[in-house]
Parts: C-alpha cells; structure tokens; sequence
C-alpha cells in the first residue's frame, strides 16, 4: 500500500481539525469527503483541495461513497450519534476504520461494534488523541519503570467551559446541544479515561468492573443563555446536563478510576490527570513528580529536601514552588523517542501535536499489518461508561456493572502503549 485512500466521514469542525494535523503526513490520499450538510462537506472539500493539491469527491451519504470510492480507510467524524453505525457500515465492507471518540448512547452499539469487528477482522483505530500526550506518556513511561510502585488510584477530568459551543449549537449546527437538552451523563469519558485505562492495563490483564456516576444540578447553560437575544428560545429551556458530573469505576486489580465532566461552568481547560502509586505519584496540574525515594521526608507540617527542613509548612504555596515542572527532570530519560527534539510545526498540528502523532500511529500500523494498539475492545469499554453513568445518575448513583467486552481474553492479552516507551535497566 503505497498511499492510503481515505475518506472523510463528516466535515465539520472536528474534521477540519484532523485536515491540519494529516497535512504533513504523505501516507494519507484523500479521496472523498462526507457531509449530510452540503455546503460543510465542499467546505472542506476545498480546504483540502488547497493543502494537498487534489480535490477529493463529495458526498452527502456516506454509504454511497464507501460503494463508489471502495477507499482502504474511513475516518468517522460525524456527530456522536452517528459513530458507530458508519464504523459498522465501513467494517462490513472491510474497509478500514479510525473512529473519533465519544460516548455510547446504548450499550448494544459497543456488543454490536466488537462483534462486527470479529467477524470481519478489519483494522479499527479509535482515536484518542490524549493516549499520545507527552505528560500522560512521560507518566506512563514512570508507571512502566516502576518509579511510583504498584498503581492505586487515578484521577482525570475532562474540564473545558464549553458553553458557548453547546448554545450556539442550532446556529452552528453542531450535534452537542441536542445531548445537553436531553440527557444527564459522563457524556464524553475518554480524554481522561483512556490514558488512565492504557497505562493500567485495561483490557489487557485488567479490567473495569463497575462504576457509579452522581450529578450536580444544571446551571451553567441556563444562567449563560439568559443576556444573548439570539438565544432567547432556549432561555426556559430545562437542561438536563449536569454541570459537574463524576465517575468512579473499580477495577479487578483494585485500582480506583475518578473521571469528571466539567463543561459548563466558567473554567480554564485541564485534565487533571493524575497518577498515585505506592511509591510516588505524577500530577499534571503542576507538572509534579513526587517520589517516596528519600529525596523528600515529610516531618510533621515541614518538608526535608537534601537535609534541609522547610521554613514553610509543606502544603504552603511556597513549598509547592519546589515541586512545580519538577516532571520535566525525568524527561531526558523516560520521555518516549516521538516527543524528543519535537519541532514548532508538530506542535501546530492539532492539539499541540496529539492528532499528528495518532495519525502517524495510524498509517503505520494499517500500511504494516501491525496491531492498533487503540483497539475496538478500548473503544467499547470506554465509550460505554456514557450510556452506563446515565443509568447510574438515574439511579441516584447506584453502581452498574460494567462488560467485558473481550470475553475474557483481557486476561492473556500483554500491555500494548501507543508508542515504544524506553524501559531504564
């Protein structure tokens, strides 16, 4: 395969996205795009018709095209409803498959996305572009070494003030307005839940057993409508997204996953992500790496570093300063090869590099018959935690179990990371 045929399963904003992170990628050949919206499919027909120098054809059924174009790969990034049924579609024509990430809305659809796959075998990538990070690697690369000894607890959210893309979503199009109206759920788990789930095995020696989901009231989009007059219409309208909503699900080797949704109340963006082992632990807040190694001695309210006793009780802002960007000391010898010597224009590409490198993973994996270390098992198990939360929110936070979607082969599958993460002897 010299070039990989790809087509375009949506065209709105998320794939204009993906457009600017494959455009220093020569392995991709668009041929194709797909819109129900016309004007936004030949919106991004032309834009990539400018960046690649080949206007690929435009579609508003994407049936139609997987027919017509017969392309080696589809790229699904439609609205979340929408998902799954065109991976299915494309996976029942062994057309290969990089699906964008979302939740489920029932968990039939991730039985029937796995069985699909096994019984057609086709390559399916989910893409989880946080999965190449360089802090959840980097931290990822510590877990592997053992520096935070046995894994205990993690911690992610997804913490971004979405508000004026959720209101403006009738003017704007966009599918995440009609969710916010109508449901109550962890609606979008994987930025924080994949990372976490590859670093401690899920689905490969591990699993997730249950969770139970709580909800705040809604607030947030109600109080931001009110002084927009082209919202006016939605200025009664009863949101049934909470404004915070938090996760906890329990894992066969004990672990403690607490995942949050953050998305509409006022904040800056983060993820939280955060690791704690029995040896030490990694937060992505501060860019902190606390090791149980001797270096640091907690004594009463005081800190001892190199010897030397703290002047300020340790949780003070001062000491914290000793502690802040003290992850980036590990990175010379941990940090994974792909995120070394990194230039400016990688980092341009999309999410400050993350859709570059997943895309990379991507052609490598289907032009060399390797195994998609993000894989149709994560994309069920992860995305499944969606439709599970809302029937534990409904349920006043009661836990839900949750499948395995491998039936039981997790137990001999071995740890497969996005990259090659050095191991230090």
């Amino acid at each position: 395969m010299k070039k990989i045929k790809l087509v375009f399963c949506g065209s709105g904003k998320r794939a204009n996205g993906t457009a600017e992170a494959i455009a220093p990628i020569p392995d991709y050949e668009v041929i194709g795009v797909c819109d129900p919206y016309l004007d936004k499919a030949e919106a991004l027909a032309d834009r990539l018709e400018k960046e690649r120098g080949l206007r690929p054809a435009v579609y508003t059924d994407h049936i139609k095209m997987l027919d017509e174009l017969k392309p080696d790969a589809a790229l699904v990034v439609a609205n979340w409803e929408a998902h799954v049924r065109v991976a299915i579609d494309a996976m029942k024509r062994r057309i290969a498959v990089a699906m964008e990430v979302g939740g489920a809305y029932e968990l039939e659809e991730c039985f029937e996305l796995v069985e699909v796959y096994e019984e057609t075998k086709t390559p399916f990538f989910f893409l989880e572009n946080c999965c190449f990070n360089k802090d959840e690697l980097l931290a990822t690369a510590l877990v592997r070494n053992g520096l935070f000894g046995e894994i205990v607890y993690c911690h992610g959210i997804y913490g971004h003030d979405l508000r004026n893309e959720v209101s403006y979503g009738d003017i704007t199009r966009h599918y995440r307005l009609r969710n916010y109206m109508h449901r109550c759920a962890e609606n979008y788990p994987t930025h924080e839940l994949g990372p976490i789930a590859k670093m401690i095995g899920i689905n490969r020696g591990n699993r997730m057993v249950s969770l139970s989901a709580f909800a705040s009231k809604a607030r947030g989009l109600h109080e931001y409508v009110q002084n927009k007059p082209e919202l006016a219409y939605l200025k009664n309208v009863e949101f049934k997204q909470a404004d915070i909503v938090q996760t906890m699900i329990t894992c066969e080797n004990g672990e403690l996953i607490n995942i949050c949704l953050d998305t509409t109340l006022p904040r800056y963006y983060d993820r939280e992500f955060t690791v704690r082992g029995t040896k030490g632990m990694y937060s992505q807040m501060n860019n902190m790496v606390f090791l149980d190694d001797g270096t640091y001695d907690t004594k009463g309210d005081r800190i001892v570093i190199d010897g030397k006793r703290s002047e300020t009780p340790y949780q003070s802002a001062a000491a914290s300063e000793w502690f802040l960007n003290s992850a980036k000391k590990y990175e010379e010898q941990y940090l994974p090869l792909i995120w070394k010597g990194v230039t400016q224009d990688i980092l341009m590409q999309g999410h400050g590099g993350m859709d570059y490198f997943e895309f990379l993973c991507f052609a490598d994996c289907l032009k060399n018959g390797k195994e998609m270390p993000i894989d149709v098992y994560d994309a069920a198990a992860w995305m499944c935690i969606t439709c599970l939360s809302e029937q534990s929110i409904k349920n006043g936070g009661a836990p839900v179990e949750i499948p395995d979607f491998t039936k039981g082969k997790y137990k001999n599958r071995p740890i497969l990371d996005v990259v090659e993460i050095p191991i230090i002897k």
